[in-house]
């Protein structure tokens, strides 16, 4: 189960373990790390917008929505400052994502995230 610490924003803000990108988003004052690909077709999930709902993403090739709540429970996280520690599932989680093998590669890289992704919580 790796455990990874990486920036919330601006440079390394996109960690990849063993080939699947995540990234710290915040939707409705409150952060999580999701998945920064599209679990439909492998869309840049994080180029999307929020639904009129408020409750789910949109991804920017197919319009397909997903529950902001379900990506919130993959992966348990804390941000403290800029910084996020979060613990990456060893099991595929549900759609069928592969898991991690055992000893997997992580690697940090830069994603732009959608203006509506990276609005700072509100503190209040």
């Amino acid at each position: 189960m790796p455990v990874v610490t990486f920036s919330a924003e601006g440079r390394d803000n996109c960690v990849v373990i063993a080939g699947t990108p995540y990234v710290y988003a915040t939707v409705g004052g409150r952060g999580f790390v999701m998945r920064a690909r599209c679990p439909h077709r492998g869309g840049p999930l994080h180029l999307a917008g929020v639904a009129e709902d408020g409750v789910r993403l949109v991804c920017p090739w197919h319009e397909r929505k997903t529950s902001v709540a379900r990506m919130r429970a993959e992966v348990p996280a804390v941000r403290v400052g800029g910084r996020v520690t979060a613990v990456f599932p060893e099991r595929p989680a549900a759609g069928g994502w592969p898991a991690p093998p055992q000893d997997c590669a992580v690697g940090l890289e830069h994603r732009p995230l959608a203006p509506a992704l990276s609005r700072p919580s509100r503190a209040g």
